[in-house]
């Protein structure tokens, strides 16, 4: 029993250090994005994204951001594509 318990801790300890890892990645990426890239990365990450569903939350956030003037429409979409690489690599 004291083994399993031992081994499922490791585990545990070992998947928490790769998801911080990879968060490191997705931050570094992020510190590389414009202004307006930063802010579509920070906005969908602060939804706690998924594989799943990363794409979706990018689009919902990008069009709020755009809509309310918090970033420019005009380059939303290429913001919005940059900002998707570094949330991929902060999810993997």
């Amino acid at each position: 029993m004291f083994k399993l318990v031992v081994a499922a801790a490791s585990l545990t300890i070992a998947f928490t250090a790769s998801a911080q890892a990879d968060g490191a990645a997705g931050s570094a990426c992020a510190s590389k994005l414009t202004p307006d890239g930063q802010a579509i990365y920070a906005a969908t990450m602060a939804q706690k994204p998924t594989m799943q569903n990363q794409r979706d939350t990018l689009e919902k956030e990008t069009k709020s951001l755009a809509f309310n003037n918090k970033i420019a429409r005009g380059t939303a979409r290429d913001n919005a594509k940059a900002a998707e690489a570094c949330i991929l690599a902060a999810l993997q």
